[in-house]
């Protein structure tokens, strides 16, 4: 069974989501998504400045199985992205909710807390 944290918030697209002191929302895949992917290989990473909106693939995790579309949880602007799972995949399948993908600033500050809870996300998962 998947580790879900109850501290974070949760997308049906399996990411989990941190909002931060400065409002910034981290954003990752969640135990549950990186084992189904299983090893994964490579990671591309949205570009710092680049605009999304809510459910709009914008990184792409690929494993020696399959490549898997991450999507934007909510409408924003990314404003950092991990470096070091760009550089080291498996950062990920180590520790799915130590190694996020992207930061973002949302659109409306309001639209975390729309996501799911883990309780929720733990049901989606069955």
């Amino acid at each position: 069974m998947s580790h879900i944290p109850a501290n974070l918030k949760y997308t049906a697209n399996h990411e989990w989501v941190r909002r931060e002191a400065d409002g910034a929302l981290t954003v990752g895949i969640t135990d549950h998504a990186q084992e189904s992917l299983g090893d994964l290989v490579f990671v591309e990473l949205p570009d710092v400045g680049r605009t999304l909106a809510a459910d709009e693939a914008c990184t792409v995790v690929e494993s020696v199985k399959a490549a898997s579309d991450v999507y934007a949880p909510v409408a924003g602007t990314v404003v950092a992205q991990n470096e070091a799972v760009k550089n080291s995949p498996e950062l990920i399948n180590q520790n799915a909710y130590d190694a996020w993908l992207f930061k973002l600033q949302p659109a409306d500050v309001g639209a975390f807390d729309a996501l799911l809870s883990a309780d929720a996300y733990a049901k989606e998962i069955g």
